[in-house]
Parts: structure tokens; sequence; C-alpha cells
């Protein structure tokens, strides 16, 4: 097996050295045809991808995917049983609360609010239990790497304005690791590129070359760019699934952050194999390579917790599951059949395209007969997650966005109940913080009656008694300590199983570093989540109210957001912070006490928001081995290669090189994308665009390189590179010299 300290990286002839071929055009036609004999995209093998119906569904011709087990069977009743007596007990405690003297409108909507939301962690606690259950007392074994695999795979990441060489050296350490286990035949890799900056258009075709001279020919490595990113990721991979799937009975789903080890990726491609009636095989992704204080919360928490949690969904779900969008394999000939996303009518937030297109193509691919199964243990399945807070509540809109346009789905016909079940919980999460926030005004509107206002009189007509709002104060006492208890038990839990392995106790630093940490984690969330409580009531308010998110690339790389950014984003949750201070310190000073936790993570907003941001503090906590995880402490072989692949690359440039410059210094680079871009549609006559327009005026008007670079706009740049007309017109153009310069 290959070392990790060795990255397996074979010396390149470097492209703006040996290959360039700006003085000799025998020399350019040889660099066009070096890359015509490695094409971008092998041949063509087309799948047909009919788009599914939501009102209609004829299950006659669906697969069968084998009965539910009894271990699934009394999982469910297990979990959903108890959460369901939970939620009961917790509703007659709050009512008993709340009916001292009789119940007013607004007790009533109080109790509403509080079965809804304690419904929610009630469902959680159950989970976090049996998942516990499960992996203390019948762990699985890890699979061993598979003797053989009879069938191909295709490796499929999209990737939309990410720094390339990032995702390129985690790519190759990937295709390495394959290697090594002696599986590298089975599988092709491809990078499917939705990018709209063409600087960044240009630097990943150069890192494609550069990736197959260091991995050499033997390896499939393929790059396809689309020229419009429409229905953005979901329409990337069936872009590729209709003009490629055929060659591949599975696919290989990654992220842009994605590492996956050899072994998980042979192991999924196995088990694909053994199962014919699988459909999607998803695994639990690890978060790595994080050095924000925030972001070291989320790895901490994702890593000690996350595996009771996804234990526990495991062990309900069964083959009913759900598929995350990355890291998992799929199926192609039964994605292609049965998961062709429709057009949800009228215009966004609501309509249009699925944005979280993962829950619905699970669904679809469920109805159609195949199993949508998770392996929670499986090991080597790694991703990356935002740097701040701010970062976060970016990506957070989007998904908040797609999960309620769920509700347009959730009735669709033929869906399998566990399939509802998980958009209903998608829907929830992000409902739950406006109905959260509802419980505490409601809360605080209560108190302030009973302190001030006159009783409400004769709430029914039957009634000739007063209803005074009064609280059994040390019933709502142990109330509060049996909902916070029921919040913490999978974080107990997860914390337990963490001590009692041996190797993640070890490599999170021993039984104090890690109860530490733990604590400190708490401490931390509870903090954050009145904050992030505001974030999600806002993106909730705004969809709902009509606004669209957009798609914006995330920002991947650790380090703080402008503080004047910060304050912006945060201002009005510290205002907030500040009323709710004011206005109960005018009702209550015991209100204050109760409401502490939320009242004090708002009004630290903006510190929280920078504080935890910042590269240095997460840098520090990590040298005292605060919110250590063993995968830090021994990092996994594949990202331990990607760092030393990406070191050997020079690592991330500051500032990415003009597409347009490098084109017209580097014939070969041209050659390059000429070849690449020969596979894609050509322009249609008569079918032009705005920015194609302005960019075939602006090259009449330049008279030279410099011009040109200087007027054209990024989306005009793009209408350049795509049009091979346009493109040999700028590289036509002269380069002004300094005297030039200087005269002008």
């Amino acid at each position: 097996m290959t070392s990790t300290a060795e990255p397996a990286i074979r010396e390149p002839s470097p492209l703006d050295r040996s290959r360039r071929f700006d003085a000799d055009p025998a020399a350019c036609a040889a660099g066009t045809r070096s890359a015509d004999v490695h094409p971008a995209m092998p041949e063509p093998s087309p799948l047909a991808m009919p788009t599914q119906g939501l009102w209609r569904y004829d299950p006659s011709g669906a697969a069968r995917s084998g009965a539910i087990g009894f271990g699934t069977l009394l999982s469910r009743l297990l979990i959903f049983g108890g959460a369901l007596l939970l939620t009961i007990y917790g509703a007659e405690e709050m009512y008993k609360v709340v009916s001292l003297g009789g119940t007013t409108f607004l007790e009533w909507v109080l109790l509403v609010l509080f079965v809804a939301n304690f419904s929610w962690i009630a469902l959680a606690c159950t989970s976090a239990v049996v998942g516990f259950v499960h992996l203390a007392v019948m762990p699985p074994k890890p699979p061993a790497v598979p003797a053989r695999l009879a069938s191909r795979t295709a490796v499929v990441m999209p990737i939309y304005n990410e720094t390339p060489e990032r995702v390129f050296a985690a790519f190759q350490a990937m295709i390495v690791d394959v290697r090594a286990t002696g599986h590298s035949d089975s599988f092709d890799w491809f990078l499917l590129s939705d990018t709209t900056d063409p600087d960044v258009f240009v630097a990943e075709e150069r890192n494609v070359v550069a990736l197959r001279e260091r991995v050499g020919p033997d390896c499939g490595v393929f790059y396809r760019h689309r020229r419009e990113n429409t229905a953005r990721k979901a329409g990337n991979i069936a872009d590729f699934v209709t003009r490629w799937g055929g060659r591949y009975e599975h696919m290989l789903v990654l992220d842009a952050d994605s590492f996956m080890s050899g072994h998980a990726i042979t192991t999924l491609a196995a088990a694909m194999e053994a199962d014919p009636h699988a459909g999607i095989i998803q695994t639990l992704p690890l978060i790595i390579n994080r050095n924000t204080l925030f972001a070291r919360i989320q790895q901490f928490a994702a890593r000690i917790y996350g595996p009771v949690i996804a234990g526990g969904l495991a062990s309900w779900m069964g083959r009913d599951g759900n598929y995350w969008g990355h890291n998992a394999i799929i199926r192609t000939r039964a994605f292609a059949e049965h998961c062709g996303l429709p057009h949800l009518r009228g215009k966004p937030p609501f309509g249009g395209h699925v944005l979280s297109h993962d829950f619905v193509e699970a669904a679809f691919i469920r109805r159609a007969g195949y199993g949508v199964t998770m392996l929670p243990t499986l090991g080597g399945s790694y991703e990356e997650s935002p740097p701040s807070l701010i970062d976060l509540a970016a990506r957070d809109r989007r998904w908040c966005q797609g999960n309620l346009q769920h509700a347009r789905i959730l009735a669709g016909r033929g869906l399998h109940p566990a399939s509802r079940q998980h958009f209903a919980t998608g829907i929830s999460a992000y409902v739950a913080s406006p109905l959260w926030m509802l419980q505490l005004l409601v809360g605080m509107v209560l108190v302030l009656q009973a302190s001030y206002v006159k009783p409400e009189y004769f709430t029914s007509a039957s009634s000739l008694v007063p209803a005074f709002p009064r609280f059994d104060a040390e019933r709502s006492l142990e109330l509060f300590g049996m909902t916070m208890f029921v919040l913490l038990v999978p974080k107990i839990l997860g914390l337990l199983l963490s001590l009692i392995q041996g190797e993640t106790r070890r490599g999170s630093g021993g039984v104090v570093l890690l109860v530490v940490s733990a604590l400190f984690e708490v401490v931390m969330s509870a903090l954050l989540a009145p904050v992030m409580m505001l974030v999600q009531t806002g993106h909730v308010l705004h969809i709902v109210f009509g606004f669209d998110t957009g798609w914006n690339p995330q920002r991947r790389d650790d380090g703080s957001v402008p503080f004047l950014a910060i304050v912006r984003r945060h201002r009005s949750h510290v205002l907030f912070g500040v009323l709710t201070l004011i206005s109960g310190l005018l009702i209550s000073p015991s209100l204050v006490a109760w409401m502490s936790p939320t009242i004090v993570g708002l009004l630290l907003a903006i510190v929280l928001s920078w504080g935890t941001g910042l590269l240095s503090v997460g840098i520090a906590l990590r040298r005292i081995g605060l919110l250590r995880t063993p995968e830090e402490h021994r990092r996994p072989p594949v990202v331990e290669r990607a760092a030393a692949i990406l070191a050997a690359m020079g690592g991330t440039p500051d500032q990415t090189t003009n597409g347009l410059d490098a084109l017209h210094a580097d014939r070969f680079l041209h050659g390059v994308h000429d070849a690449f871009q020969a596979g894609g549609p050509p322009r249609r006559r008569g079918d032009i665009s705005a920015d194609w327009a302005l960019a075939d005026a602006k090259l009449d008007d330049a008279e030279c390189l410099q011009d040109a670079i200087a007027w054209l706009k990024p989306k005009e740049q793009m209408a350049v590179l795509n049009d091979g007309v346009l493109l040999h017109r700028l590289l036509a153009l002269p380069r002004r010299t300094g005297s030039q310069s200087a005269a002008a």
C-alpha cells in the first residue's frame, strides 16, 4: 500500500515550460492532438431519464426489495412508540402547569407549541437510545476489502466555483487509495463542473491535464463542463446519467468537499453488487479538516454524538432510508428510470427546480421498490463543514428553502410512509425555530398578563367563573428539567459510547479531555442555539413571503468573516436580545433567570459569531487538546495523502490566474480547452445571448488582449470561453508591450 508520506505523484511536464507552443504552429497542433488522445469524456452511452409524476404512478412495475425485518419493526416500535409516550407525558405535565385555575386561550396556544417542539426532541431522544444500544451491545464488524468486483462504477464529483487545487488534490488521493486496494480497473473518475467563474474554469482544465499526468494513463479521469447549470447539482448529475450513465452499473456521488477511503469506496461497490434490489446505499460522513472554533464544535459534535443518532436512524429505517446527496452509491439504471425530478409549478421559492433533490430521489427510487439503506459504521467517509456561523447560515438558507419545498411533494402518490416521514422531519427541522420563538413570546405575554393585566373573564359561554392566568411554578421547574434532560440524552449517550470505545476515547484525548470537551460543546451550543433560532426563523419568513435564495458557492476554507459583515448580520439579533432582557426585567426577574441562556446568547451574538469564526481561537484550543477527535489525532490516510499532494502542487494560490490570459500565453492549454469543449453542443445560428453579443462587440473594439480582459465582464468571458469563434478572435489579439502601455 502506498505510504501516506509519499503522495505518489509523477512529476508532470510543467505546462508553463515544456509545453508552451507560442512560436511553433506545428507544436501547437501537436499539443491539440495530444489532448485529443485523452478526450475530456468517454464515448456517450445514454440512458433515458423520464420526468416522474408526483400525482401519477403505476406500481405494477415496481421492484421487490424484500420484507421488513423483525429488527427494523422492533426499532420502529421502540423509537416512535417511545417518542409518542414521552410526548403524551410531556403534554400532560405541561397541561398541569398551565391549567391551574382554568386555561385561557393563550395557555392553550402555549400548550400546543410546547407539544410540537417537545415531540421533535422526544423522537431524537428515543432514536439515540436505540442507536446507543445497537452500537454498544451489537456493534457490526467493519467489512474487509472485497476480493473482486464484477461491475464498473463511476465516481462523480460535481464542482461549482471551487478552489481547483484543493479539489484535485482530494480527488487524486481517493484515486490512489482505490488503486491500493487492487480494484482500480472497476472505477472511472468524473469531475462534473458547473463553474461560472472564467478563471476557475480554465484552472480546472489545467488541473485535469496535470492530474492525468500524475496518476498515469491507466486511470480513467474525465472532466465535463456544462455551459448552462440548469437545475443546479441535480441537473448536473442528471446530465451525466443521460449522456454517459449506460456505461456504469453504479455511480458513487461525492461533494466537492468529500473524502472517501479506498476501502469505503470498494466496500460500497461490493455491497451494491451483493444486493440487486438496493437503489442507494448511504454512508455517515464525518467532519474533518476544521480549524475555526465554530467548525471544530461541529466537527466534535458530529464525531461524538453523530454515531448514536445515525445508528438509531439506520435501525428504524431499514431499507426505507434517506439520501443526503453525497458519499453514497446509486444503482445508475434504477436512478435514471425512476428519479427524473419534476419541475414544480409556479415560481421559486416553492416552485421551479427541486432544491433538496436528494430526499426526493430517495423517495422516488424507494417508490419504485428499490431499497435505500445506510451503513453508519462503515468508516472512511468524510466531509468538511462551513467555517463560521455566517457561512453555515448561508448554506442553511438554501437547505431551508429546499426542505420547505417538500411540503408540495409530501402527499405525492405512491410514496412510502417512511419517505413521507423523512420529508416531514426535514420540514420540521426548520419550522421548529419559529415555533420555538413563538413559544418564548407567548410565554412572555402570559407572564405579563399574569402580572399586569386583568384576568380573562368568562372564557366560554358555559362558564361563570373568570379564568386567571396562573402557573404551577414547582411543576414548571420540573418540566423544564425534564425537557433539558430529553434534549441532552443524544449527547449524553454519544459521550458514553465514546468513553466505552477505546480508540475513540484515546483519540479524543482521554477521559478527562473528552468530558471537558463535551461540556464545553454543550455550553457553546446552548449560546449559539438562540442565534440559529432567529436565523432560521428569518429564513422561513423570507421563503414564506416569496424570496428565492439563489445558489452561491460555499466558502470552505478556514478563516474569519470581516467584522463589519458580522455586525451587520447579527445586529438585529442583539437588538432582539436587548428588548427581551428589558421586557423580562419589567415583567419578572424570575422570567429573566428562566430565559437567561436565550438572552445571553442573543446579547453575545456578534462576539460569538466573530470569536468562533477565528482561526487562531480554534487552533489554540486544538493545541490544548479541547474538542479533539480521533481523526484529528491520527488523520485518515486518504486525508493525509490529499494534504501531501496539495503541498507538492504548491498549495492553493492566493489569486487564480486570469483564464483568458492563461489561454493566450499557453497554446497547449488552448489546445486542451478546444479539445475539451469539442464534445459540447455548438452554438446554433441565431441563438445569441446578451452576454455573447456584448462580448462580440467588445472584441471588435479591443486593440489588444489587455483591452479585452479589462472590458469583458465574467459572464461575457464565459461566453468567449464557450464559443470557439469568439475565443480565437481574442487569442488573435496582440499583447500590449511595456512601451505601448507607456505611450497609451
